[in-house]
């Protein structure tokens, strides 16, 4: 059974620091990421930069519901990525997905042992465990895409 910092733990592995599962985790994959590189689309695959508001999009939703907000997301609007043109630009979603990220992380230590088999939000979407075990599995996902297209641009520019 998972306890809530053992889940903490395994999200910040993903996202902010870990090597356990991947080697690698997003904060690594990203550190050495241009925005002009983000921003650059490799056939029909979403984009760095798309990926990566993708997962801080559904970070920052569940974060909201954690502190006692409603669930607002919709999944038709978690690739809306406003333009990115500038190294600001990338630098400041970065930072969010940094700083939600741990905000994630403690809310999770923070929750009661109990609270993880109870409802998260409507019987649909299952329980806390299963959600917050599901945006760990996602984020892993999708660093692996952001892997592969990392190299799949290092191999165009060769």
């Amino acid at each position: 059974m998972s306890s809530p910092s053992q889940l903490a733990k395994r999200f910040r592995e993903v996202i902010l620091d870990g090597l356990w599962i991947a080697n690698t985790n997003f904060k690594d994959q990203l550190s050495d990421v241009t925005w002009e590189q983000a921003v650059t689309k490799v056939d029909s695959l979403n984009t760095i930069a798309m990926l990566t508001f993708h997962i801080h999009y559904y970070i920052a939703g569940v974060v909201n519901v954690l502190e006692g907000g409603e669930l607002e997301i919709k999944d038709k609007f978690s690739f809306d990525l406003p333009p990115i043109e500038s190294a600001e630009q990338w630098e400041e979603l970065l930072n969010k997905l940094w700083t939600d990220a741990e905000k994630f992380a403690v809310l999770i230590e923070g929750l009661p042992g109990g609270k993880l088999d109870e409802v998260f939000v409507d019987e649909k979407y299952g329980t806390y465990l299963r959600n917050i075990d599901g945006m760990i599995e996602h984020s892993y996902y999708h660093l692996g895409q952001i892997t592969l297209i990392k190299k799949l641009l290092k191999s165009n520019l060769k």
